[in-house]
């Protein structure tokens, strides 16, 4: 559909997330006028910055992955991403500890990888990371095109997608197994187990519950990890920076109030403080549940509360280290992982002994450190919690007691922490930020095999309205949501066509239009 056909359209995108701004990107680059409302004073949504000690710190996504998504969106509008972003291909994609003094290396390299476990954990575990991997790339090539980068099917759908005579296709896929289950065949080193499981934490899951499709999250990373020249942030900072080149208007600190509809479908936005934005159609980026509070009628049901994903207590600090030696990534899991995720999930509250990701963003892969942070380097330092932000805050003396108990498990991996500025970020602090989340960072949590097609799509019931975010199709994580944004943007467009062409001539002024 050329510029010309789509000038004067307005679309409203609510939220300069990943989504938001993908769809604002997309949606400029056709001609439409777009106009992205943002009630934070900067873009990115969860990719956001928090200053500790006087430096900022990466304080939301922080492995970037899935380039191909990128590249796709900018050509599509006659960009090129790598005029607007500096990456740096990572060797190691990341670094994982235990208490019991081990410590093992995944590479961007199979065979790398290979020899590490055979080094770490013998021969059988080493053959089974190759046939893992080999699986996992089967399982991300059989969905790339038929869910990942497509609108989201049901279960019939998705497997007319693949292809009814492709069974084996469909069993590779392992929908009815969990992820843990599937993992002891291939590892039988527990330690393995828990690395290879922590990928359904990525879509803020348990691997008890996740189902094995998501040890497609490997072949995501072999397919390349990329750190950001100045920070995850500015890729955020990139993507509004390209959407505004683009023609479309970002606004900051606008605050939506109510999305206004008639009989026909959508027709504006009500900020908090009275202005009235008209709109043709609209794209909400932020959470799916956080709709019902802004609709009369027609809202996506939110999200249930046993149902929603991980939440996560933060702390984005300066502080100084020793021992264990970091890389950019590094994970330190705790001893029983089920009893951490039963805590979590089935009595809502934080384990006594957490598992810890720490993004150490002074480090390179290797672990060397940046001139200047000896004093005191920049981490992001993480540990899972229930979502219930929306009915319980932790106070000040439970904060400090699980940075407490953070720090004495990291101590027993072997590395001493001294923070020097460590500013928290619990579950209703997300929930203040992203309403209507309840704290939950991914969503609705990815439990059984039909929690992927439970997942709203990018069109709704109301005519116009449509969904892009971690939250929606096709899940969480920065590259999914910016295909999340494309896809809304694909859906508009298809339905502004669809509606031209069932006009009668005589509304349209006698010609055809399709």
């Amino acid at each position: 559909m050329s510029k010309i056909q789509n000038r004067g359209e307005r679309v409203v995108v609510v939220g300069a997330g990943m989504g938001g701004l993908s769809g604002a990107i997309a949606l400029a680059g056709a001609g439409f006028e777009v106009t992205v409302l943002e009630r934070q004073s900067y873009p990115g949504g969860k990719m956001r910055e928090v200053e500790a000690a006087t430096r900022p710190v990466d304080s939301g996504p922080t492995v970037f992955t899935m380039k191909w998504a990128f590249d796709a969106l900018f050509d599509q509008a006659g960009l090129s991403f790598d005029d607007h972003v500096s990456l740096i291909p990572a060797e190691i994609l990341a670094r994982h500890g235990w208490r019991d003094g081990s410590d093992l290396d995944l590479f961007a390299d199979v065979e790398q990888t290979v020899e590490a476990i055979n080094t770490f954990a013998g021969a059988e575990n080493a053959d089974g990371y190759r046939r893992f991997a080999r699986d996992s790339e089967r399982v991300f090539k059989t969905l790339q095109h038929s869910y990942i980068n497509a609108p989201r099917p049901g279960p019939m759908q998705l497997a007319g997608r693949i292809g009814p005579l492709n069974i084996s296709e469909m069993l590779a896929l392992k929908p009815f197994s969990s992820l843990w289950s599937a993992l002891g065949g291939y590892f039988p080193d527990y330690r393995l187990q828990q690395l290879f499981g922590r990928y359904a934490t990525y879509c803020g899951s348990s691997p008890y519950q996740a189902p094995a499709t998501l040890m497609l999250v490997a072949h995501v990373e072999q397919d390349g990890v990329w750190f950001v020249e100045g920070g995850m942030h500015a890729l955020a900072r990139a993507l509004a920076d390209a959407a505004v080149r683009l023609g479309a208007t970002v606004r900051y600190n606008a605050d939506i109030a109510t999305i206004s509809t008639t009989s026909a479908g959508v027709d504006a936005v009500l900020l908090t403080d009275g202005e009235r934005i008209g709109a043709d159609n609209i794209i909400f980026n932020g959470d799916a549940s956080a709709l019902a509070a802004m609709l009369p009628t027609a809202a996506p049901k939110p999200v249930p509360a046993a149902a929603r994903s991980l939440s996560a207590l933060t702390w984005s600090m300066r502080a100084r280290t020793q021992g264990f030696p970091l890389s950019r990534h590094t994970v330190f899991f705790s001893d029983n992982y089920r009893a951490e995720f039963d805590t979590i999930f089935r009595d809502r509250a934080l384990p006594g002994q957490p598992t810890v990701y720490i993004c150490a963003q002074d480090r390179d892969d290797a672990g060397n450190l940046a001139v200047g942070a000896e004093e005191g380097e920049r981490l992001l330092c993480l540990i899972n919690a229930p979502a219930d932000g929306d009915t319980h805050r932790f106070t000040k003396d439970e904060v400090d007691q699980w940075l407490g108990k953070t720090r004495d498990h990291l101590e027993q991996c072997g590395l001493s922490l001294e923070p020097i500025s460590a500013i928290p970020t619990g579950p209703a602090d997300f929930e203040a930020l992203f309403p209507g989340s309840g704290g939950a960072i991914y969503g609705r949590a990815s439990h059984g095999w039909m929690a992927s097609f439970q997942r709203q799509g990018s069109r709704t019931k109301i005519p116009g309205l449509y969904l892009a975010g971690g939250s929606v199709h096709p899940g969480p994580g920065v590259p999914m949501a910016v295909l999340s944004g494309k896809l809304a943007a694909e859906s508009l467009v298809a339905d502004r066509a669809s509606t031209r062409r069932s006009r009668p001539a005589a509304i349209s002024g006698g010609t055809s239009t399709g």
